[in-house]
């Protein structure tokens, strides 16, 4: 199994490459500078922009599968457009390749799962520091969506960097959902899973402890 990882050098995607490279797997890792990645072991670098096309079509080169755990900076005021425009990009590539999985991370308050978040994250948080980065969010899982991709889009609670510990609830229904958080290395954990299991196909489980 080879995989290509988007968001590679962030917190929980260096994770993932860890946890696929442990697994057995191949890992290529599309980065914007193989320098800020040395430690990526075991990981191909291919050094480019997720937004590029011909990066993509090199970094995918191969691949069986994508994950994308691609993040940006907290931004208030200014328009986000680099998760949209590089999912956009990423699944024209894939249905080229005939490259059929995609794994990708969103979060808590994209979809469906806005309202969920509790009082502070939903009243306060999220539209005073979060609302441009959901709304590209929002236009990223909407270009999943739409395309013919075995998709699975995972969308975690609060983040946290405390060590797994399993037992992870993965939820659909979120009723009573008023927000949560979970572990980094869980979130890892289950994005690795998903690359090859089928339960959460074409869906966008909510996970957290």
């Amino acid at each position: 199994m080879k995989i290509l990882v988007l968001g590679a050098t962030g917190a929980t995607g260096r994770l993932i490459v860890g946890k696929a490279v442990a697994k057995g797997y191949t890992v290529v890792a599309l980065v914007r500078s193989k320098a800020k990645a040395a430690d990526l072991a075991g990981a191909e670098l291919v050094e480019g922009d997720a937004r590029d096309t011909a990066a993509l079509t090199s970094a995918i080169a191969g691949c069986d599968a994508v994950v994308s755990s691609l993040g940006t900076a907290i931004s208030p005021f200014r328009k986000v457009t680099l998760l949209s425009t590089a999912t956009r990009a990423l699944v024209g590539i894939m249905a080229q390749q005939n490259i059929r999985r995609l794994v990708c991370i969103t979060g808590l308050g994209a979809g469906d799962s806005r309202g969920h978040g509790g009082f502070f994250y939903d009243r306060l948080f999220l539209p005073l520091m979060l609302r441009t980065v959901y709304e590209d969010k929002d236009r990223q899982e909407d270009a999943i969506r739409a395309s013919t991709l075995d998709w699975i889009i995972i969308r975690p609670t609060v983040l946290n960097d405390k060590p797994a510990r399993g037992g992870i609830k993965a939820l659909t229904d979120l009723s009573g959902v008023h927000g949560g958080t979970i572990a980094r290395a869980d979130v890892a954990d289950f994005v690795v899973q998903q690359v090859t299991a089928d339960m959460w196909l074409r869906k966008a489980p909510l996970i957290t402890w």
